[in-house]
């Protein structure tokens, strides 16, 4: 009776109510994961995991009132419904669109915030390369030549501001550092005017057809490199973010102030987070890869009814096993935004793991990443466990394709169908070209005609493909491709 109140209500017919008070650990919602792997479990989320939600966000979005916030995620995600909880809480606008009225709706609302999956950033990108790529030959080269010194100009801004990442602690000498700085400086200064010049010239368009004035905040999912520099050099903050639906759902994300490409930022408020071995469990140092573990009042209630699947996830000392591949930033790399905390990096699920015959270990993340910067790839999922050398699945742009092998003469210019083998032929080059920098080659490819969906079954509500749903779908024609 000390912790919670009980209030008696009679109705009009003399019947007796007894409503008792909602207690933080009292169970709020239960939320099933889209299952990446595995079959899907309710996560049972209370109100203190949502609260503690609502209440860290606003470190991340500074939102006041007349602020517009655009979103086309399923209101029944986790990363979606802590979002509303916390828009809802500063008494912003909320506005919702869909895939085909994405490009519509920001022209139209100019919203100041975007909240979505890294898949709408990277069509936002494309979208934007197609328009130059097809103007004119003197507006495309100002263009392209805007974008290099823009990229070098933000780079230099990053090393003064000491917000680069590395993976040893490291002290270097203090004529080192200041000569380092000194020379980031210089470069910054001679690029700036041009930048300036460049945002009222090229980038203010693109701005006034997508608005995102304030900052786009990208969650659910890895974001490319590639698209992470170049939304940083058109002068529109990406902020990059983590978490999973069992921490209801983020973990860390990047601040305005603490914008460190390449990361996902520090962790919010009260949430700890280490780096451990996966087969011992160590706590590793700051650089090292590891297993991803959170501890934190967002952690999760546990699995619906399921408790040997908690017992699993979550430990005895409340730390969640995310599944996730990370390190953490050494503290001096961030220079003055180390006071945010300690900068996290991602690099994949450890149940994405390829394990060659070689015994060699793959993450075929870096791989995709690499290869969806072709116009000509739509889709990929690179393939290749337990054979000598990787694969991969591939849904081509075919429209790109064509006008490719056109522009190549490999096909007539009436034709509406290119052979199989130059269609291969071309997907190979595009991936020697795109991923000549990855650790590791594709070998065989898969040609798929129909792109991966949600109602499909092979992608989550979030846009992320179901890597073992594709791999089992298409199983008999991957041992055909090995043979």
């Amino acid at each position: 009776m000390d912790k919670e109140l009980i209030f008696f209500f009679h109705n009009i017919s003399g019947e007796q109510y007894i409503y008792k008070a909602i207690s933080p650990d009292d169970v709020a919602t239960l939320v099933y994961t889209s299952g990446t792997t595995g079959n899907p479990k309710g996560v049972m989320l209370t109100h203190k995991n949502l609260l503690h939600q609502v209440t860290s966000f606003w470190d991340i979005v500074p939102a006041v009132p007349g602020d517009r916030f655009l979103s086309m995620l399923p209101p029944w995600h986790a990363y979606e419904r802590a979002s509303e909880y916390f828009i809802f809480s500063c008494g912003v606008e909320q506005m919702y669109t869909t895939v085909k009225k994405l490009k519509e709706d920001l022209r139209r609302y100019q919203p100041h915030y975007v909240i979505s999956v890294p898949l709408v950033f990277e069509t936002l990108y494309s979208g934007i390369q197609k328009q130059i790529s097809t103007s004119s030959a003197a507006r495309k080269l100002v263009a392209l030549l805007f974008l290099k010194i823009s990229s070098a100009y933000m780079e230099a801004k990053r090393i003064y501001e000491g917000k680069c990442l590395a993976r040893k602690v490291e002290q270097p000498s203090y004529l080192f550092a200041v000569f380092d700085w000194l020379w980031a400086r210089a470069i910054a200064a001679i690029l700036w005017p041009i930048h300036i010049l460049a945002k009222k010239i090229v980038y203010s368009k693109i701005h006034s057809a997508i608005g995102i004035s304030k900052s786009g905040i990208s969650g659910g999912g890895s974001l490319p490199p590639h698209v992470d520099r170049f939304f940083e050099a058109i002068d529109i903050k990406i902020q990059n973010g983590y978490g999973l639906t069992e921490s209801s759902p983020v973990v860390a994300a990047r601040r305005l102030t603490c914008n460190v490409l390449g990361s996902v930022g520090p962790s919010l408020r009260h949430t700890e987070i280490k780096v451990v071995d996966a087969e011992t469990d160590a706590v590793l140092p700051y650089g090292s890869k590891g297993i991803l573990k959170v501890r934190g009042p967002q952690v999760m209630k546990g699995y619906y009814k399921n408790p040997l699947a908690t017992k699993q996830a979550v430990d005895e000392n409340g730390w969640l096993n995310t599944g996730d591949i990370g390190w953490i930033s050494a503290p001096h790399s961030v220079g003055r935004s180390r006071r945010a905390g300690d900068i996290i990096v991602l690099e994949g699920r450890a149940k994405d793991t390829i394990v060659l015959s070689t015994g060699e270990n793959v993450e075929p993340s870096e791989i995709e990443e690499a290869a969806l910067r072709s116009s000509l790839i739509h889709q990929i999922v690179v393939i290749g466990q337990d054979q000598r050398r990787l694969g991969a699945l591939i849904v081509p742009n075919k429209e790109e394709i064509l006008l490719k092998a056109k522009r190549l003469s490999i096909m007539d210019s009436y034709a509406a169908d290119l052979s199989k083998q130059k269609m291969l032929k071309l997907l190979h080059d595009e991936l020697k070209k795109w991923t000549s920098d990855c650790s590791f080659q594709i070998g065989p490819i898969l040609v798929i005609d129909e792109p991966f969906t949600i109602d499909s079954g092979l992608m989550t509500p979030t846009m992320k493909i179901r890597r073992d749903k594709v791999v089992h779908v298409y199983k008999e024609q991957i041992n055909n491709l090995y043979k």
